[in-house]
């Protein structure tokens, strides 16, 4: 029992310190690690050679992880930038003036689009104030598009989440995609009633309730398809963009401002001419992407001459004093040229060059772009960076080992119908689906091995869990609030948001039973 309650002092450190002191994640994470640390040598035998090479696998395990998050980013800056987030925006409200169809389209299908490419609160920062430009009050223009894009966040970020976890855990995306995209997309589902719900009671979930099917249908089948194919980074993009192209029709379907379906094609738009040139070059880099990363993955001939160069590290048997052994083994494998982040890079800097051509910059563009992006994600990488270490230093040392056996021992059979909890907590308490698979990921994988259960379902409950509970982190409602002018109000956007969000992890919970249950 005293072993138990060391091993799970670094999380409940974390934990302490970002809810009940207020930190953030970047010294909440450090903090962890500096325990974790202590606690292996001290009390788990985890000698030099041990963390040394401890060190070395999490170096890995970043590199790979952050490889993705700033090239995602650098795109996300370089298409918002040249105006385009603005520009796809803008055009979105032209499709119809019904309240609850104006939820759904920007708060949901495009949420989820822009989750699907930027990420670190991009979402509710950029839809608050186009819906608040649409009449919303402040709060629904925060709740909505955080309701909205919970759904996409662990196949979200170009896959980055979704990474994280696979190399925490060595588990493929073969074995662990089926389970985490199909969990996701019926989680979708509920969202899309919740984002109605929210933008206009009971009255709009009824009188909307075929649209959102058709738009569940077409961006949870997207998303089911891609997640389980070997382009998965983009299926989160991809599901938005395709619920965006499906809202079109739709829209001119339910487009009167009472509610009511409209059948005249001919009906104007109160919100002016939509500048169809201006859209399509502001799509363009996106188009840009999904080409690049269908070449690559697809085509064997450019895969095959892109995955020469790997970045890959050979480490030995090594043990702690307690005697918990760590066997021989390759570290995580880096394809340099292949990898999500470097097929990003390559879009990003063909999408600059459209979007120059177009003359979309304005002076001092790529200054700004660089530093834009490096202020938002140097936080997230030191504690990503930090969370990691912690991570491997205590699943090498013993310390994961440990705490899985005493949740086996006290949780059992009705283990599964929390792990999406846990992957939540985790979300909630770093801001982020990524630093909850790297905490958390490695301890629900030998909590599945334990009880015999199905590791991939189990993992996929844990990045379920974590990516539809970070909408309730603070770190992301502070971003949200920040541009719908509701700074010092973000407990009123979390008591609006947490009914919905418990009502999601409930369904994750019993999806994952049942998930167990067809498939063992």
């Amino acid at each position: 029992m005293f072993s138990f309650f060391l091993a799970l002092a670094p999380i409940a450190l974390i934990i302490i310190l970002m809810i009940g002191f207020r930190w953030g994640a970047a010294r909440a994470g450090a903090a962890g690690y500096l325990s974790a640390l202590f606690i292996a040598i001290f009390f788990f035998g985890a000698g030099p050679i041990l963390l040394a090479y401890a060190h070395a696998r999490a170096l890995l395990f970043a590199l790979d992880v952050l490889f993705i998050i700033w090239a995602a980013f650098l795109l996300y800056r370089v298409a918002d930038e040249a105006g385009a987030i603005r520009t796809i925006g803008q055009a979105l409200p032209h499709l119809t003036a019904d309240r609850g169809m104006q939820a759904l389209i920007i708060g949901w299908a495009f949420a989820s689009f822009l989750q699907g490419v930027g990420g670190f609160g991009v979402p509710v920062a950029v839809i608050a104030p186009i819906l608040i430009g649409l009449g919303f009050t402040p709060l629904l223009a925060v709740v909505i598009p955080s309701l909205g894009h919970g759904w996409a966040v662990s196949f979200g970020s170009l896959g980055s989440s979704y990474q994280a976890l696979m190399s925490v855990t060595g588990i493929s995306t073969d074995v662990l995609a089926p389970p985490a995209a199909l969990l996701l997309s019926i989680a979708c589902l509920v969202t899309g009633y919740s984002v109605v719900h929210a933008a206009g009671g009971w009255a709009a979930v009824r009188r909307l309730v075929l649209p959102v099917l058709i738009m569940w249908f077409v961006m949870g089948s997207v998303h089911l398809l891609i997640g389980v194919s070997p382009i998965w980074n983009i299926a989160g993009f991809c599901a938005g963009l395709a619920g965006l192209l499906v809202a079109y029709p739709l829209a001119r379907r339910w487009r009167s401002g009472d509610g009511k379906p409209s059948n005249s094609p001919g009906e104007t738009s109160d919100y002016g001419i939509l500048d169809r040139r201006a859209l399509a070059v502001a799509l363009s880099g996106y188009t840009i992407l999904i080409i690049l990363t269908l070449g690559i993955q697809i085509i064997p001939p450019v895969s095959d001459f892109l995955g020469q160069v790997v970045i890959q590290i050979n480490f030995p048997e090594v043990s702690t004093a307690a005697g918990y052994v760590i066997p021989a083994g390759a570290g995580r494998k880096i394809p340099l040229f292949r990898h999500a982040g470097a097929i990003l890079t390559y879009a990003t800097l063909l999408a600059y060059l459209v979007y120059r051509k177009a003359g979309c910059y304005k002076p001092g563009a790529p200054k700004r772009i660089l530093s834009g992006m490096v202020e938002r994600v140097m936080a997230s990488s030191v504690s990503i960076a930090s969370m990691v270490s912690m991570a491997v230093v205590m699943e090498n040392s013993g310390m994961t080992e440990t705490l899985a056996r005493g949740l086996a021992e006290a949780m059992g059979w009705a283990y599964p119908l929390i792990a999406p909890w846990i992957g939540g907590l985790g979300a909630f308490m770093t801001g982020s689906n990524t630093n909850s698979n790297v905490v958390f990921g490695a301890l629900q994988q030998r909590m599945a091995e334990l009880l015999g259960i199905s590791v991939a379902v189990i993992l996929a409950a844990q990045t379920a869990g974590a990516g539809l509970a970070s909408v309730l982190a603070p770190t992301k409602i502070v971003v949200g609030t920040s541009t719908a002018g509701m700074a010092g109000r973000e407990g009123e956007v979390m008591r609006k948001l947490i009914g919905y969000t418990v009502l999601i992890l409930l369904l994750a919970s019993l999806l994952t039973v049942m998930i167990l249950w067809i498939f063992p």
